[in-house]
């Protein structure tokens, strides 16, 4: 078994610590956090120990491996350290907020050569999985055209937005990712368009919650990205391949698959309230692909490496979205 230690205790801590808690090939020593009550509450509800201390955290006589879910400002802090005591690291996006500390750390982490993961979970989706290897088979032909839909029933708290980095760079960035591992294509350009028309204060701090991204891949085919952050009817994910001989489609999930026939219409289930809903089941899918290569088993996880490149996608929108211009991407 492999002896994970959870740094973050927050919601999407929370979430981890299940996926930990229920891996057979885990197991969970224990749980850090800067506020030691809600590291207290989360180790006991799974049995495991509480760290006072993170330094306990990178001990390789006690741990194999930390999986980070604290704030984004001490990702790469946590990374460097996993790399220089020899722990296996699984990482919550982004490595750093900034493409170039981001790019440090990563090459710090390259060299020291433990396995390193980021958590772009959306691979994980069993739809999704399917739609690449669909693709990746031939069975639509030469790509033309990606279309991907983000769209979330609510818009975050300005608190959240206020460190978020923009709706680019924190929402669609996971679909800019997806974009790449279907294509197996870095996009060469991308521009992108947006507003704040669901909360118009978005406007104050730079950021929006409708937008659409479109990439060229270098073959010339296109990838559209709409992202929303507020629906007035639940979590909206779809994914959709065009090619030259066929299309393969990721529908839209509702919460159940059954129809009512009812004089003047049929009544189907809804969507999932909210993006978490959706996608719960990627997170211990994503933590045993993990867990699978520590045991010698294949690597086919998102690296450092494809966090860097999904953020520098995200940093070329982002610069889009100002300049109104097509941007190149440089990745690096």
């Amino acid at each position: 078994m492999k002896r994970f230690v959870l740094l973050g205790a927050g919601f999407i801590g929370a979430a981890h610590a299940r996926s930990l808690a229920g891996h057979r090939g885990v197991d969970f020593v224990g749980v850090y956090d800067i506020d030691p009550a809600r590291a207290r509450a989360l180790a006991a509800e799974h049995g495991c120990e509480v760290l006072t201390d993170v330094s306990a955290a990178f001990d390789p006589d006690r741990v194999d491996a930390v999986l980070i879910a604290s704030s984004t400002d001490t990702h790469a802090e946590h990374l460097r350290r996993a790399a220089d005591t020899g722990i296996a690291v699984l990482c919550e996006k982004p490595i750093d907020a900034d493409l170039a500390a981001a790019t440090e750390i990563a090459r710090h982490v390259e060299a020291a050569g433990i396995p390193a993961m980021v958590d772009f979970n959306r691979r994980y989706d069993r739809d999704n999985a399917e739609l690449r290897r669909l693709v990746a088979a031939g069975e639509v032909g030469a790509i033309e055209l990606i279309q991907l839909t983000s769209r979330g029933p609510v818009v975050p708290p300005l608190s959240y937005v206020a460190v978020s980095g923009g709706q680019l760079r924190d929402q669609t960035v996971h679909f800019f990712d997806l974009a790449r591992w279907i294509a197996a294509a870095d996009p060469v350009e991308v521009y992108a368009t947006g507003s704040p028309l669901a909360e118009p204060r978005l406007a104050d701090y730079g950021d929006i919650d409708t937008s659409v991204a479109v990439l060229k891949l270098p073959s010339g085919a296109l990838v559209q990205i709409d992202s929303v952050r507020r629906t007035g009817y639940g979590y909206d994910e779809r994914i959709e391949v065009h090619g030259s001989t066929g299309l393969v489609e990721a529908r839209r999930q509702q919460t159940g698959g059954v129809l009512r026939y009812r004089a003047g219409g049929v009544v189907g289930d809804a969507l999932h309230p909210g993006w978490f809903d959706r996608v719960a089941l990627t997170y211990p899918a994503a933590l045993d692909a993990f867990v699978t290569a520590l045991e010698g088993g294949p690597a086919t996880y998102p690296t450092l490496a494809d966090g860097l490149k999904a953020q520098a996608v995200a940093e070329a929108a982002t610069r889009s979205l100002t300049s109104g211009r097509t941007e190149p991407i440089t990745y690096p």
